[in-house]
């Protein structure tokens, strides 16, 4: 028997993450009982209806959200703060917001001032995604196995907690619950910063002379391939997040800079061991990533 979850979901912003959830629930019917979706754009509301994601699919974010149990804002980072503001006066008392934004400590601090005290903020970082982004992206799978990082702030009531917890479960999700500062400090090493990385190397590729860049994409190998995937990714999206988790991003990029220059001088100095032993460490970090069901 199925568990019902919440009367009423409301799904602010249907791209990969949001109509990824809207599928799940969609295979796996009486988790929640209505599913409201909302996005301001009329384009991506059709595709919502053409897809059947929401039982109600509407751009009036104040009617979208009065009677919903959970609003789940999937939208970018920067503006997760000030949907959140503008929704705020018309939840309905005991509602539970939550959002899926990959960094913290700026959506804390811009959005802290306009919460209501009688509304859960529990917002939850579902660590899984790809390269593409809208209605069309998303799949009912895409949270099987992946971690998804929880950070309410001290005070949440915990069977809301639970709650948001046991959602997430429901999608597949394996659950991790810690402070914000931890998590955006995380995030800037596991996911930020290979997509500066990987921006930047293609940027780099791209401002070679314009016979060796053919060639560069002509005989791209698989690992100018993969660095290519992820920088595929939107760019608004990841606007926000570099300049919202700038602190942590910026900081696990200088630990980076410092390695990279000291692996340089190894190679200049022929160095075999130092850079064996790098080498072998990435060795050992990947075996851990196919160990913990991450790879």
């Amino acid at each position: 028997m199925t568990h019902r979850l919440f009367g009423t979901l409301c799904v602010i912003g249907p791209g990969l993450i949001g109509s990824s959830v809207l599928r799940r629930l969609r295979a796996q019917p009486g988790l929640v009982e209505r599913l409201v979706v909302s996005d301001r754009d009329p384009a991506v509301l059709e595709r919502v209806r053409c897809l059947d994601l929401g039982d109600i699919v509407t751009d009036d974010l104040v009617a979208a959200v009065g009677e919903a149990d959970c609003v789940m804002l999937c939208v970018p980072v920067g503006a997760i703060a000030p949907v959140a503001e503008a929704i705020m006066p018309h939840l309905k008392p005991g509602a539970i917001l939550t959002d899926v934004g990959s960094t913290r400590r700026s959506v804390v601090d811009a959005l802290t001032p306009h919460l209501r005290n009688d509304i859960s903020y529990i917002p939850a970082h579902p660590m899984a995604g790809t390269e593409h982004s809208g209605p069309d992206a998303g799949f009912a799978t895409l949270f099987e196995d992946r971690w998804c990082l929880l950070t309410p702030e001290p005070g949440i009531q915990q069977d809301q907690i639970e709650r948001v917890s046991a959602f997430w479960r429901a999608m597949g999700a394996r659950i991790r619950v810690m402070d914000v500062d931890h998590h955006d400090t995380i995030c800037a090493m596991v996911s930020h910063l290979p997509h500066l990385i990987a921006f930047t190397i293609c940027g780099t590729a791209d401002t070679l002379a314009e016979d060796m860049r053919s060639e560069v994409l002509d005989f791209a190998a698989s690992g100018f391939r993969d660095f290519t995937r992820i920088a595929a990714s939107d760019p608004t999206m990841w606007r926000d997040i570099f300049l919202n988790n700038s602190d942590a991003l910026l900081s696990v990029l200088d630990r980076f800079s410092q390695d990279a220059a000291a692996m340089a001088q190894a190679i200049r100095d022929g160095d075999e061991h130092t850079i064996v032993e790098t080498i072998s460490r990435g060795r050992r970090i990947r075996r851990s990533l196919l160990e913990n069901r991450q790879a």
